[in-house]
């Protein structure tokens, strides 16, 4: 169907590997039979989790972010160990280390790729639900404070751009709409 805009690959070199981050340069042939040079970031994936509370209310955590120079407020996340790992096991990791929670029930919400023009990355988006509380186990570089946020809040909260993490936008707006179309988190 979109035969036309497909770029055919002629070369590709790996001009940085690094500990998460694997930076390729490619020359494609352009539709037009020219060529061009197209820079990517290889990322293995990531898992990211909205957690419910039996109020209604969603777990958050805030995180200093050095490329952004400043705190976050997001949804806990991380990447895959491997790029063939389950990503709803990268989930009850990630809500386990960074929260301190456990979910009985994930329920997934959608996969995005977070960055098209220059990165392969994707992040597997779930809520979960009959959570049961425990002791945060965050990485040992990561400081990690959470925060219980009525979902209203969190939502004018991204009118007013104090929330701006691309996941955590999409996975709280998706979470909206299951509840305002089935008025539960339903399975």
């Amino acid at each position: 169907m979109d035969e036309d805009l497909i770029e055919k690959q002629i070369s590709s070199e790996s001009v940085f590997d690094g500990q998460l981050l694997h930076v390729h340069k490619d020359v494609v042939k352009l539709p037009n039979g020219r060529e061009a040079v197209r820079e990517w970031i290889k990322h293995p994936g990531a898992a990211a989790v909205i957690p419910v509370l039996p109020n209604g209310d969603i777990i958050m955590v805030r995180q200093y972010r050095h490329p952004m120079q400043q705190v976050t407020l997001e949804i806990p996340a991380g990447k895959l160990d491997a790029p063939d790992e389950d990503p709803l096991a990268c989930a009850h990791r990630e809500l386990k280390e960074e929260t301190g929670y456990r979910a009985e029930t994930m329920i997934k919400l959608a996969t995005i790729a977070t960055t098209v023009g220059f990165s392969n990355e994707r992040i597997h988006i779930y809520a979960a639900r009959q959570l049961t509380a425990g002791q945060q186990c965050p990485d040992e570089d990561e400081f990690i404070n959470t925060a219980a946020l009525p979902l209203q809040k969190a939502l004018a909260m991204i009118a007013d751009g104090t929330i701006y993490d691309a996941k955590s936008v999409t996975a709280i707006l998706l979470l909206k709409n299951m509840l305002t179309d089935h008025g539960t988190l339903a399975v």
